[in-house]
């Protein structure tokens, strides 16, 4: 007779997934979904435009924050040149919830609308609060900072996010790590990203501290999806070249 605790012992006996293996398989699945896959047969180009979200995801990214800055321009006093707040914001939470309400309505995943109307709003909340119209911005330095700081942190330590979203991928795990070319191509990956955001910071703070509304909401808009872009295209084209085998 077997003994009712066999099974038992033996799941306790299997090990358990480490915090590397966890987190490689969020960021991996992440970036399955928004089709950064390096095993799929795609072109750099469809690659880049399916991360973007494709024209709506493009407009989702865009449209709000373009709307405030052309709100507060157009409405700027010409001597103080401040424009009016709460219609800026209004028209910028307004276009948010629109999006947001559209995929609802057509039964489309809203993870990636929701998460930008939450930004929106809160960035809208604090602006209010303050009475400062690029408070508006805060939201945004504090992303660029955490993400800035998480690829960092993950190339010094050697466990760069892009490794381990890579591993998981193409069903490796964390066995990269054994190999210096691969270590070599992910850490210089997750310092490009972290120069990315660190760039944003050290051009886009000085105006805030300055109050240049207008510039600093140009330079967001040129700094983001044009800069986002030609770094998702290199990200892919060198992850597939390190696993030139392995596409379908």
């Amino acid at each position: 007779m077997s003994d009712p605790d066999d099974g038992a012992s033996k799941d306790a006996a299997e090990p358990q997934p480490s915090a590397s293996e966890l987190i490689g398989a969020a960021l991996g699945e992440a970036a399955r979904r928004a089709g950064l896959d390096p095993a799929q047969s795609r072109s750099a180009g469809h690659v880049v435009w399916h991360a973007m979200g494709g024209v709506r995801g493009v407009l989702e990214s865009i449209l709000p924050s373009l709307a405030f800055l052309i709100a507060y321009t157009v409405t700027a006093d010409p001597v103080t040149h401040q424009g009016d707040l709460w219609l800026s914001l209004a028209v910028s939470v307004g276009l948010a919830v629109v999006f947001t309400v559209i995929r609802i309505v057509m039964r489309q995943p809203a993870a990636a609308a929701l998460g930008g109307l939450i930004a929106v709003v809160a960035a809208a909340a604090l602006s209010l609060f303050t009475g400062r119209a690029q408070d508006n911005f805060v939201w945004g330095f504090i992303t660029n900072g955490a993400y800035g700081t998480a690829f960092l942190v993950s190339a010094l330590v050697g466990w760069s996010l892009i490794g381990l979203a890579a591993g998981f991928l193409m069903n490796e795990g964390t066995a990269w790590r054994r190999s210096p070319r691969k270590r070599r191509v992910f850490f210089w990956l997750a310092i490009a990203w972290a120069a990315l955001f660190a760039a944003r910071l050290a051009v886009q703070l000085p105006l805030y501290f300055a109050g240049n509304v207008a510039a600093l909401g140009t330079l967001k808009l040129l700094m983001g999806l044009p800069l986002f872009a030609p770094l998702v295209a290199v990200t892919w084209l060198a992850v597939r070249a390190l696993y030139p085998h392995r596409a379908k």
